[in-house]
């Protein structure tokens, strides 16, 4: 599948493909555009829909990355990412919300992911947070709209 603005020549630009990556999200229409940008980067999308599906998934192939709707659970917090982080230590973890409070972004951390992407710039931000997260950076979204990637230390 092409993506506008990212065809294949972003692989082309990367030494190989990355293996496997999970994108998890219950809004069909918004994964179909997200997997078409992952595809320009990893072999392997696996889209599941819910958070038991996630966590199955995730312990079964050991992905390299998944990207998760912070509403994916029907749970009025957050912490069932911390319990993602714990089952899964080694996997590198992206964020999909909506919500562009910096307090969601920090609780989103907090929780164990690696990186926050919000929706609305989701076509922008998806790759570079990706590059960043799997070269060990934490990827946050600023004030202005635009993420800046932050050593994992801090």
């Amino acid at each position: 599948m092409k993506v506008p603005g990212s065809t294949g020549q972003r692989r082309q630009n990367r030494n190989e493909a990355k293996g496997c990556v999970i994108l998890a999200d219950r809004h069909h229409g918004l994964t179909e555009g997200v997997r078409g940008l992952l595809e320009t980067v990893f072999n392997t999308v696996v889209m599941v829909a819910d958070e038991r599906s996630l966590r199955e998934t995730a312990s079964r192939i050991e992905p390299e990355l998944a990207v998760v709707d912070l509403s994916l659970s029907r749970a009025d917090s957050i912490e069932w990412l911390a319990g993602l982080r714990r089952s899964c230590p080694d996997m590198k973890l992206i964020v999909i919300s909506v919500h562009d409070e910096p307090s969601v972004a920090r609780k989103a951390i907090q929780s164990g992911a690696d990186g926050v992407v919000l929706k609305r710039a989701i076509a922008t931000d998806l790759l570079p947070a990706v590059d960043s997260v799997l070269a060990g950076q934490q990827y946050i979204p600023g004030k202005s709209d635009s993420a800046k990637p932050t050593p994992k230390s801090l």
